[in-house]
């Protein structure tokens, strides 16, 4: 008899191997089994979600909203989405422009099932979150990668992307940027605008950690000048107001591509639980005083390691100019990232993500999640240092 098999498409889902998780997976093992370990691995906020969003998700679902919301995401939430965006970026924006989503990878998702047909070529950029390639091919087409170059800051390039679009349909960029902790310029975007329109591709910008910005200004592409109509602007309640767990998101794109994605949504997710979107509602109403507070601890821990890792010369670090992470070249020391974090876990009990994770451009580096308090952090990254001097 013939065994049923799985689909190509979910066997291939991933174009990393498992073992790229492996050291992960040894960090579980040994915190599960009593061993005090630095985890500065995933982007997982310290503090959790603050008290008043907590009492405004319970009061909604005490008081019945527990069952269906519309698809579309409620109303209001909506509007204060659109109004966020539109101050922010100064383009017109309705809540006909947004579609809220169980977190910004559904979005992710539905964003490149809704540009690309089946066996299309999808671009996204190297160094990249680990899930990109795969959530590309899981919706049907090509995973098609674009190095972002070292000696340039990791900065996008017109040229790249032209070098690359033939067949393409989309470009998948998300500044500010993980794993680098780089911010696009003006210049960069421009750049990549350009390169959009003379090449007739969708863009997906990923723009979730757009409240930790530490130099510089963050700058939504959707704004440039001929964008909004071919810009899908994909973000997230979960970097933003430590709503990491709660998974809710939303995309903003032009009005006939929202209607199509809510028909995507009324035949997979079905739309996201009514009162975590009263409560991701009550977070945006605490405005952005509120974001800079959860953003501040980041922006202080960014001004440590920068003063830390200026004191040695074996250890390079790119500089950090938005997101949660920083991303260490460990090169001199003669070890991949993989190398160096396996080395470093077992010897430190400090743990971090090997570069290769997140692409070919990052061989070589780690990335550093600062996701623990100041004084924890402050010990690792000493730690790390000492950890380096036998390969001086």
């Amino acid at each position: 008899m013939i065994k049923s098999q799985p689909s190509t498409r979910i066997k291939e889902l991933t174009l990393l191997s498992a073992n790229d998780w492996e050291l992960l997976d040894e960090v579980r093992e040994l915190k599960n089994s009593g061993q005090k370990i630095t985890e500065l691995t995933i982007g997982e906020h310290d503090i959790r979600t603050d008290p008043r969003i907590l009492d405004a998700l319970n009061k909604s679902a005490i008081s019945g909203n527990t069952g269906y919301a519309p698809v579309s995401g409620n109303k209001n939430l909506r509007e204060a989405i659109a109004y966020r965006v539109t101050k922010r970026t100064g383009i017109p924006t309705t809540y006909k422009n947004v579609i809220i989503t169980p977190g910004g990878q559904s979005a992710l998702f539905a964003a490149h099932l809704g540009v690309c047909n089946p066996g299309d070529v999808a671009l996204y950029c190297d160094p990249y979150y680990a899930t990109y390639p795969g959530t590309i091919a899981g919706a049907g087409a090509k995973p098609k990668v674009i190095k972002a170059r070292p000696e340039e800051n990791f900065q996008l390039s017109g040229e790249a992307i032209d070098t690359a679009s033939d067949g393409a349909k989309s470009l998948l960029i998300n500044s500010p940027n993980n794993p680098t902790g780089v911010v696009y310029t003006r210049d960069t975007l421009e750049d990549i605008s350009l390169a959009c329109k003379k090449n007739n591709l969708w863009l997906i910008s990923d723009e979730v950690y757009d409240t930790q910005v530490w130099e510089g200004t963050h700058i939504s592409p959707r704004s440039i000048e001929g964008m909004s109509e071919r810009t899908i602007v994909i973000g997230s309640m979960s970097k933003s107001h430590a709503m990491t767990g709660s998974r809710i998101g939303w995309a903003v794109a032009p009005e006939e591509f929202i209607d199509h994605l809510i028909n995507f949504a009324t035949h997979t997710t079905y739309g996201v639980p009514g009162f975590i979107q009263d409560a991701a509602l009550h977070g945006l109403s605490l405005g952005k005083k509120f974001e800079n507070e959860i953003a501040t601890p980041f922006k202080r821990r960014r001004d440590l390691a920068t003063q830390i890792f200026s004191k040695q010369n074996l250890l390079t670090l790119v500089p950090p100019t938005g997101a949660m992470y920083l991303l260490l070249d460990v090169r001199k020391t003669g070890l991949t990232g993989k190398q160096f974090s396996s080395l470093l876990l077992a010897k430190k009990h400090i743990a971090v993500m090997p570069g290769e994770i997140f692409g070919k451009s990052a061989i070589g580096y780690v990335r550093i999640a600062m996701t623990v308090n100041d004084a924890e952090f402050k010990n690792a990254l000493n730690e790390i240092i000492d950890f380096t001097k036998q390969f001086l």
